[in-house]
């Protein structure tokens, strides 16, 4: 059958759905029988009506017809018949979604059809189904749930975001799966800040035994830099699921990269390169592997910073800054990890002057070690309403992470366009939307939002 014929078959869904409650099989109270959909054959009853007696058999007639008596032959019909042509696929699927007893069947059987379209190639045809399904209002979280990986095998990664958080609101936030397979879409987006507290609720509801959260959380802190974090949920995944073979790679591949670790002397000061302040327009590029000390720590350290961590996670952030701030402490006053990670939380509680203090020095002693405080610190400065500041330390970001994560530069884009810098905004934009499309991505609103810059910078120059 031609796709266009599949498309046309395919959008009469909506109305063969209207009919699925008249052809719902409806139970007989007390007999347990069933009874019989509308057009539904009943079974024969009564013997067909004998012939009159003085009808002759048909056998008989059809001897006389011209065709048998020609040349007197014999009949030599030795002729099989044909074969059933199977039918096809999508109009199975249409009937049995037409005869499907609850809404729950009819969604899997449109799951079944999307696939069928995806098989045959029919990509934008299987996302309009998805998106008539998305926009149902009923409740099935479960349905949605498996929306949103359609979607996201497909490359829509904004509409699979919006049906994994209708599944999770669906469930009053209460969905560890959904919440994992939202984070790697988001992670995929670079949505990072959001990718991380996806993946903490979806542990916490596990009680941190949730092996492939733990193992996405340590990609998102990979990713980040933040390796010692990132090591510590590999082992977490690897003891919940031995099995757990990514898990598994990661930490053979991690090596000593930035892991803490419990000594007795601390290690000799390391060796920086002067690092400029975030009113420089060069970024200087992370540090290489082979010169990333590793950090140690006396005991005591080591253990106030994993009660810091913990309690972080378990959501008592009051006791983990204590915890934190007594790491620091012990430390001389600056311990790079425990700086940011602290910093991190006073942002989150709404204290972005007290978290700079902590992590202004990590920028300007280690930046190029965690290069994700550049973000954190352009966002500090955002809040602050210091709005250049927090552009370069923006431009600072999406430059260490060039090809790894484009999201920063709608942040730069952002931030430019507030001060007014439409041109500086649009070139941002327009590197952002080069840089997913090279990831295979494409949001829908980018186009929408380039025409919106493309008029601004003109007006500006036209001034």
């Amino acid at each position: 059958m031609q796709l266009k014929t599949i498309r046309i078959l395919a959008g009469v869904i909506g109305a063969l759905l209207l009919c699925v409650g008249s052809v719902t099989a409806q139970m007989d109270p007390g007999s347990g029988t069933k009874t019989p959909r509308p057009n539904e054959a009943k079974p024969a009853t009564t013997k067909p009506p004998a012939q009159p007696a003085n009808q002759k058999p048909a056998a008989a007639d059809a001897e006389k017809s011209p065709a048998r008596n020609a040349g007197n032959a014999q009949p030599t019909d030795n002729s099989q018949p044909a074969p059933a042509v199977p039918k096809d696929p999508i109009i199975v699927i249409l009937e049995q979604i037409a005869a499907a007893p609850t809404a729950q069947d009819v969604a899997t059987l449109r799951l079944k059809l999307v696939d069928e379209l995806v098989r045959r190639g029919d990509k934008q045809e299987a996302q309009n189904q998805l998106r008539q399904m998305l926009a149902e209002d009923r409740f099935d979280p479960q349905s949605f749930y498996n929306i949103g990986n359609a979607f996201a095998r497909l490359g829509d990664m904004d509409a699979a975001v919006v049906s994994y958080r209708k599944a999770i609101d669906q469930k009053k936030g209460r969905y560890s799966k959904a919440l994992n397979n939202l984070a790697v879409v988001l992670m995929r987006r670079g949505d990072w800040d959001l990718a991380n507290q996806a993946l903490t609720t979806a542990l916490r509801l596990e009680n941190f035994r949730y092996a492939e959260a733990s193992y996405n959380l340590g990609r998102l802190y990979a990713a980040q830099g933040q390796m010692d974090l990132a090591i510590r949920e590999w082992h977490r995944a690897v003891t919940v699921d031995p099995n757990h073979v990514a898990a598994a790679q990661a930490l053979a591949h991690a090596g000593y990269e930035g892991r803490i670790t419990v000594g007795t002397v601390q290690p000799a000061p390391e060796v920086r390169e002067p690092k400029p302040s975030t009113k420089d327009t060069q970024p200087v590029a992370p540090l290489p592997r082979s010169v990333r000390p590793v950090l140690a720590v006396d005991p005591v350290t080591f253990s106030l910073l994993q009660h810091a961590r913990e309690a972080h996670e378990r959501g008592k952030d009051q006791e983990a800054i204590g915890n934190y701030r007594n790491v620091i402490s012990r430390m001389g006053g600056y311990f790079p990890p425990a700086n940011l990670e602290l910093s991190y939380i006073l942002l989150s509680l709404k204290q972005p002057d007290e978290a700079l203090v902590y992590l202004k020095p990590v920028t300007s002693k280690d930046g190029t070690k965690y290069p994700i405080s550049y973000y954190h610190l352009a966002r500090i400065y955002e809040v602050q309403g210091d709005l250049g500041h927090a552009a370069e330390a923006y431009e600072h970001t999406a430059a260490l992470y060039r090809g790894i994560n484009p999201q920063f530069l709608l942040d730069v884009s952002r931030v430019r366009e507030k001060r007014g810098e439409y041109q500086a905004a649009l070139m941002a934009m327009e590197e952002y939307v080069k840089a997913v499309e090279q990831l295979g991505l494409k949001p829908v609103w980018s186009e929408e939002r380039l025409a919106a810059l493309r008029l601004k910078a003109s007006a500006s120059q036209a001034k």
